[in-house]
């Protein structure tokens, strides 16, 4: 017997293609309902190119794996399934089964999918593409509303749950639970907006995909913001201590130094780059070709004096150029022999995990080194390693660079990225404005801003007559 055809008595229920598809070239997905051989057909809010969908498939697995995220709309499937046939069995034992009263009771009672199965599964297809980094994130708030729902004796949200009171109660919710890497204090603001920008992702990508109406999306008047945080920075003074820094040669503290000034004098090289930078990465024209693992942008840039002579504190007659410059990672890793970006791309996701979890844990380490280095140089200031970022784009607005520069230096994707960025750097037109605010202006002052824009002949004339007067 055909599965689609799942007959329970004389009332059977499967899934079809409608007969034409839509102006984009998909075929809504139909459930047939087949009672006393008249059969009923319900639209759902899924759609399929024909070549993704097999009609004969088993178990309901009509998605092919060629259909992006397959195994989660199979699931949706047959929760469909499962809803319309709980309400045949309730409306059996009514007397009052037929195609049009069990339609008519789910359409009231509105069906409404998992949004945790759905998150679970958009989750788990961003693990499989290899983006460890976003999987991180996207776990962590999966996480984090299953420990919501537990709270709240639930083990499910549905679509039609999501709305502004829910989001409201999860983001106070949010507020209770205390940070991960320091648990003395709770969460974040900015971390808690993270999470609800994934969820805002989610929600618009079901919608997308017909999951849910974009009339019903709680983030229509729901909001969260985040708060504005200053970036730490160093200024040229306090570079120069810890430079400066009698360290032991070869030691930990001595190599995490290296590094941060080497990323500062190279525009801020992040340092999951930086770990990974290999001799190869160094031209003969003594420059610094890279592609950047997080938005795959390739930097091109010149190495300074400054930055070469901590490359010859590394370099050595024997040094191969798939070797790593500084010694963090290990090279005799499984993924130490891919060695460009395109190659990294292409590794298998469960090794892409285990170089982001090394190179996390080696990040851990050089920042806890930082802090050590930071209260050896004197400075009452938290460093990490992204300081030499910020420290890089505070120097360079010193020097008097506009945005501009800075963001072909950064490697930012728009200059509106930058602006924000910059935004505790540049006070000069501020600090221009205060002066003028409140100082005293003289009467010649005075007579300058009313001279502003006067010809310059037409003046001498006015000054001509004023001492011919005289």
């Amino acid at each position: 017997m055909n599965n689609d055809m799942a007959n329970k008595g004389n009332t059977s229920f499967g899934f079809i293609l409608a007969n034409h598809p839509n102006r984009f070239g998909f075929y809504p997905v139909m459930l047939r309902i087949t009672r006393d051989r008249k059969t009923k057909r319900v639209k759902t809010e899924l759609e399929v190119k024909k070549a993704d969908w097999n009609q004969k498939a088993k178990n309901y697995k009509h998605f092919r794996d060629s259909f992006n995220n397959a195994e989660v709309y199979n699931d949706i499937l047959l929760d469909i399934l499962t809803k319309y046939k709980e309400t045949f069995k309730d409306l059996k034992e009514e007397g009052a089964a037929s195609a049009e009263n069990i339609i008519a009771k789910v359409k009231n009672n509105e069906v409404s999918e998992s949004f945790l199965k759905y998150a679970k599964g958009r989750t788990q297809e961003i693990y499989d593409l290899g983006g460890i980094r976003n999987w991180k994130k996207y776990r962590g708030f999966c996480n984090k509303l299953e420990a919501f729902l537990k709270k709240s004796n639930k083990t499910d949200v549905t679509f039609a749950e999501l709305t502004y009171q829910f989001m409201t109660k999860f983001d106070s919710y949010l507020h209770t639970i205390p940070n991960e890497r320091n648990p003395e204090q709770l969460l974040h603001p900015n971390t808690i907006q993270v999470n609800f920008n994934i969820f805002k992702t989610l929600v618009n990508n079901a919608i997308k995909a017909g999951l849910m109406k974009s009339d019903n999306s709680p983030f229509l008047n729901f909001k969260c913001s985040g708060v504005k945080t200053e970036k730490e920075k160093l200024n040229a003074d306090e570079l120069e201590k810890v430079k400066a820094l009698d360290l032991q040669e070869g030691s930990l503290i001595w190599h995490c130094r290296n590094a941060f000034m080497f990323s500062f004098y190279c525009a801020g090289v992040r340092a999951g780059d930086l770990m990974q930078l290999r001799w190869c990465n160094i031209t003969s024209e003594g420059r610094l070709n890279y592609q950047m693992g997080k938005n795959h942008k390739v930097r091109d840039l010149l190495l300074v004096a400054e930055a070469m002579n901590i490359l010859k504190l590394y370099h050595s007659e024997g040094v191969k150029p798939a070797d790593y410059i500084f010694p963090f990672l290990d090279s005799q890793s499984t993924w130490f022999k891919y060695i460009t970006q395109e190659q990294k791309d292409r590794m298998p996701s469960d090794m892409k995990r285990k170089m982001f979890e090394s190179v996390s844990s080696k990040n851990a380490l050089i920042n806890k080194k930082l802090a050590q280095i930071a209260k050896l140089a004197g400075i009452d200031k938290r460093i990490s390693f992204h300081i030499s970022r910020h420290s890089f784009a505070k120097a360079a607005k010193d020097k008097g660079l506009d945005n501009l520069e800075v963001k072909d230096l950064l490697a930012h994707s728009s200059l509106s990225i930058t602006e924000k960025y910059m935004g505790g750097f540049d006070t000069s037109k501020t600090d221009a404005a205060l002066v003028k605010a409140v100082s005293k202006e003289d009467d010649e002052t005075k007579l300058m801003h009313l001279l502003e824009g006067v010809n310059p002949e037409l003046l001498e004339k006015v000054l001509a007559k004023l001492n011919h007067k005289e």
